[in-house]
């Protein structure tokens, strides 16, 4: 979740998309289940370097802003660090693009998916893939299988937290249009409203103030918050993914992009040959056991 500028789309296309703002409405939607199957029409071609994107011989590639670690590092999508930025990278070569044809470009993590025409070839920011998020955009398979954890101050009340029940009497906060934010309405069902934050960091300020008792964030990230941001504070655990399916994080498209199979494709590809679980191991380490509430 932790969480940079885009041609306009033919004529029917744009139509399309106009329709569909129309029906859902221009706010945010919310989590449906999160699905691995991609979104989109197939392209006629994936020929390498060649492929129909916003600017000829380029690929454009959006993330929000500030970039968050260990997502991205030292808030510089271009420079390949960071787990996101290096799965970027690793998409665009698969696609024939080399690092220097690569564009980034700053989109708010909540506009990326959603309805209307985008500015991008794809956006990477920690967007679970979900039914409800695939009526506005495409998606492609995930790259990344994640759970959501629960951050607390230590010594606090939260803090000794072992169970979900014992989380519904609290003051919780996360990003709003997050998964983490569904989580804690979905999930913990807490007997208060969950305070709902545009950024990422506010959400973590307002730890910090005690304005709530706890957040919650993918993990990776709460590994981040807790050992850089926010060192007296404390992951509390983690929940179990809900139903068959793994959350996971997906590129986003255009809804019906002729390169949502070929970055799928791409996707696959490094999955298969061990690249994705190459670059999650050197970059999310730290996010490796914690305790689950159940």
């Amino acid at each position: 979740m932790y969480p940079a500028p885009r041609v306009l789309r033919r004529a029917a296309a744009a139509a399309t998309v106009a329709l569909l703002a129309t029906a859902v409405g221009c706010a945010p939607q919310p989590e449906g289940k999160s699905s691995a199957a991609p979104s989109g029409s197939a392209a006629k071609s994936c020929t390498k370097g060649a492929l129909a994107t916003k600017t000829s011989g380029k690929l454009t590639i959006a993330t929000d802003e500030p970039a968050y670690e260990p997502w991205f590092k030292d808030d510089k999508p271009a420079n390949g660090k960071g787990f996101e930025s290096a799965v970027a990278y690793a998409v665009a070569r698969q696609l024939g693009y080399g690092n220097s044809a690569v564009v980034w470009q700053s989109v708010p993590f909540n506009k990326a998916f959603a309805p209307g025409v985008k500015s991008f070839d794809f956006d990477i920011n920690q967007v679970s893939i979900s039914s409800e998020r695939k009526k506005a955009v495409d998606f492609s398979s995930g790259y990344y299988d994640v759970r959501q954890a629960v951050i607390a101050l230590k010594g606090s009340k939260a803090a000794k937290a072992t169970s979900i029940a014992d989380l519904k009497d609290l003051k919780l906060g996360a990003q709003v249009g997050t998964t983490s934010l569904n989580y804690i309405s979905d999930v913990v069902k807490p007997s208060q409203e969950a305070a709902a934050y545009s950024k990422n960091d506010q959400a973590i300020s307002a730890l910090k103030n005690g304005q709530v008792d706890a957040i919650v964030t993918d993990l990776p990230t709460a590994f981040y918050v807790t050992s850089a941001q926010v060192t007296n504070a404390r992951i509390v655990g983690q929940f179990e993914n809900q139903g068959g399916t793994p959350e996971q994080f997906g590129l986003v498209l255009d809804k019906g992009s002729g390169l949502t199979s070929c970055v799928t494709s791409a996707v696959d590809a490094l999955r298969k040959d061990g690249t994705l679980a190459k670059l999650e191991k050197q970059w999310l380490s730290d996010a490796v056991d914690a305790p689950v509430l159940k």
